[in-house]
């Protein structure tokens, strides 16, 4: 139950704030928030990870953009998260040691409730 009510809100707050597409809405929030990012250069799957806290008719939701490497280029694939608001601390914690395993502990468990997250199962 719990699911399908975030994953309402999430859709209803997007379509009020957001714009339609993905990229859209990775950029409104990057135009319109503060970002804290967490870059991991030796990773081999992920570059980086922002976290960005947006406040939406006096609701906070917590959101990752995650920047997958890309395999043939230098350049990196965004997907963005609806996440929980301890995940940027959680994933802060850990990152340095594995971003793969940050990323699969604490922002991954999310991705059945964002939209634009890539489907990884």
């Amino acid at each position: 139950m719990k699911t399908i009510l975030t994953t309402i809100t999430f859709l209803f707050l997007s379509s009020l704030v957001f714009s339609q597409s993905c990229e859209e809405q990775i950029e409104y929030l990057e135009d319109n928030y503060y970002g804290s990012t967490y870059s991991s250069p030796l990773s081999t799957a992920i570059s980086q990870v922002t976290f960005y806290e947006a406040t939406i008719d006096y609701s906070t939701i917590y959101f990752a953009v995650v920047c997958f490497k890309s395999k043939y280029s230098y350049g990196c694939s965004e997907y963005l998260y609806q996440v929980g608001s301890n995940t940027k601390y959680n994933y802060s914690l850990n990152y340095l040691d594995s971003a793969g395993k940050a990323f699969w502990s604490y922002i991954e468990p999310y991705g059945d409730n964002s939209p634009c997250a890539p489907d990884l199962d």
